[in-house]
């Protein structure tokens, strides 16, 4: 045997015993404690991305967002594809108001989440955190875009009664009725207001199309999937259908199987597209 190989070894045992110790100390709210056991582990073993993901999750349960986003950082540079140390990037960023950033990260986390387990618990964590943050995202840009459009609108009506007044004065004692000029005044200012209510409509909340929600949540699309029936159902909504209702269609009642699933990407780009035009519409009922 290698020099050397063997108290690797041992040290590998000690890392995995101070990483379960860890986990029971998380277990009870004693997260200092499992930031200590972590904090060994990763003496120990400091190439296990798991270590460091799990002492990230303790720092986040304490806020410590800095030490969240450095251990997550280097989760990540252990393992490009770990779910938790994106997720968690993606949080720490996000509460340093770097929301571009923070939002790339859960969509990276998202996307690998659902290659691993689409119906794992974190998938739809992962959303919630990623619909908050760009419903922030959409809420700041749209009261940005409706404070300029006011400014606007009120400069163009300024103007317009700038002009009728000027107009006014050079045709005072010339018009038989100066009614007319009011009316067509008027008429102006209500096609002045409907551009700009027209120019406020992506900004305005309203009702989802029925084709861009599912069946059975009635809410908008996540992870669409097509059945052989041709109806498309939330991912993680009908694998549980299966799994604890029966193998069939809810809709059809045809028999179905997880097998038979396929991604609706046609559907997932058309959600894609509405949510970047209204993005009002990531509001989720725990807002």
């Amino acid at each position: 045997m290698r020099p050397g190989v063997s108290a690797l070894s041992a040290e590998e045992k000690q890392a995995e015993k101070s990483k379960l110790e860890g986990n029971e100390c998380f277990r009870k709210n004693r997260f200092q404690a499992a930031i200590d056991a972590y904090t060994e582990a990763i003496t120990l073993c400091p190439k296990v991305p798991i270590y460091w993901t799990n002492r990230a999750l303790c720092h986040r349960k304490r806020n410590d967002w800095t030490k969240v986003e450095e251990d997550s950082r280097r989760a990540i540079q252990l393992d490009h594809d770990s779910v938790k140390a994106h997720y968690m990037l993606g949080l720490a960023l996000l509460q340093k108001q770097e929301y571009s950033e923070g939002v790339k990260q859960l969509e990276k986390a998202l996307d690998l989440g659902r290659g691993a387990n689409p119906n794992a618990y974190i998938v739809d964590e992962i959303w919630e955190e990623l619909a908050k943050a760009k419903y922030l995202e959409w809420e700041e840009a749209s009261t940005q875009r409706s404070w300029e459009l006011q400014r606007l609108k009120e400069a163009c009506e300024g103007a317009l009664r700038e002009k009728h007044f000027l107009d006014g004065s050079e045709t005072e004692g010339f018009l038989d009725d100066p009614i007319v000029s009011v009316v067509s005044h008027l008429k102006k200012l209500d096609l002045l207001g409907e551009v700009f209510r027209k120019a406020a409509e992506d900004d305005t909340p309203s009702e989802v199309p029925d084709y861009l929600c599912c069946k059975i949540t009635l809410d908008i699309f996540r992870d669409p999937v097509i059945t052989p029936s041709g109806v498309s159902y939330e991912r993680a909504v009908l694998l549980n259908h299966l799994e604890k209702v029966g193998n069939f269609d809810p809709i059809t009642r045809e028999p179905l199987y997880p097998s038979q699933l396929v991604p609706n990407f046609a559907i997932k780009e058309a959600v894609h597209s509405y949510l970047d035009k209204h993005g009002w519409a990531y509001r989720t009922e725990s807002d």
